[in-house]
């Protein structure tokens, strides 16, 4: 549950000296809000991932006439006009001094990495097969989340955790003839991808807007250097759509930062699988694109790897 608003609950109890008895519905409150504010979350992952895909596609167009850099850029320009109204909102002090800054400046590394590292792959990838990989994002968590977070991990989760590695290694086809670059680029993208999902995780008391703004910023200091090497003159068109990408980005982060506000990681994260199935229906409809069996296979073994580490979270097993 949001922090604040618990206190805003609890501190309804405040007050008179001797209160009545609270009605049944009352005492029961407090979970209400928490399953209410946990459906809330889901659905801003859901909302979030579409637009991220939805922001892939047009990415994966882009770069294929576009460097990587310059992609980064221009959507940063775009995102930060887009963001200018709610950096003004939120006041110089926050933007300027975020609460622990070594953990958000990490949390901008690991995003830049994150992002410069997906439309690496996709520029020579189909966007399932890249997607795929990401989809171990929430494994990857699972696995991080004893060392990082202090939480238990089973021998039960472990398994799961051991299950999804497998589905990765099955989906990058590891033969002489089929293991690329880019594909060993989108594995690591979607390590850094968990990692920023779990500083994301301890920075929810930090607003979405200094979030967003501070993760902008990273990409567009990437694209400020990298875009120079290779740069090619959009044309109108383009130039619209790599502004679209930033605004697009932007929206999908501020629902996926505000989704693990509302609840824990591990129970919005599982729904990033989403991803797949618009992948596949965009590249084939966009692209052209559908992929073989083994990235299926591969794809379906991670998948339910994290459904299994989804429900015993909601168990409350370990």
């Amino acid at each position: 549950m949001d922090a604040n608003r618990a206190d805003d609950i609890e501190g309804r109890s405040g007050g008179a000296a001797a209160p009545a008895p609270a009605p049944a519905a009352d005492k029961d409150r407090p979970a209400v809000d928490k399953r209410n504010t946990a459906v809330l979350g889901i659905g801003m992952m859901l909302l979030g991932i579409l637009l991220f895909v939805l922001n892939d596609v047009m990415g994966k167009w882009l770069v294929a006439t576009y460097t990587v850099g310059q992609v980064l850029l221009i959507r940063s320009i775009a995102a930060f006009l887009m963001l200018a109204p709610l950096i003004m909102r939120e006041g110089a002090g926050p933007i300027l001094r975020p609460a622990r800054p070594g953990l958000q400046a990490l949390r901008v590394v690991l995003s830049t990495v994150e992002v410069a590292f997906f439309y690496w792959a996709v520029s020579a990838m189909p966007l399932a097969d890249v997607i795929a990989f990401y989809l171990a994002g929430p494994i990857w968590v699972t696995a991080l989340a004893g060392p990082l977070l202090g939480e238990k991990i089973g021998w039960r989760r472990w398994t799961a955790v051991l299950v999804g590695f497998l589905g990765v290694i099955v989906a990058l086809r590891p033969s002489g003839a089929s293991l690329t670059l880019h594909a060993l680029i989108a594995v690591f993208g979607s390590l850094a991808f968990a990692l920023m999902m779990i500083t994301s995780r301890l920075l929810r008391g930090t607003s979405d807007t200094v979030l967003v703004t501070w993760q902008t910023a990273g990409a567009l200091a990437f694209g400020l250097v990298a875009a120079p090497f290779g740069w090619v003159t959009p044309t109108t068109l383009d130039l619209g759509l790599l502004g679209l990408l930033g605004i697009v980005a932007a929206l999908a982060h501020m629902c996926v930062n505000r989704s693990l506000k509302l609840a824990p990681a591990a129970v919005v994260v599982p729904y990033q699988y989403t991803q797949i199935a618009w992948a596949i229906l965009f590249g084939w409809l966009i692209f052209g694109d559908l992929p073989d069996t083994q990235l299926l296979v591969g794809a379906a073994i991670i998948i339910a790897s994290g459904f299994y580490i989804f429900t015993r979270e909601q168990r409350g097993g370990a």
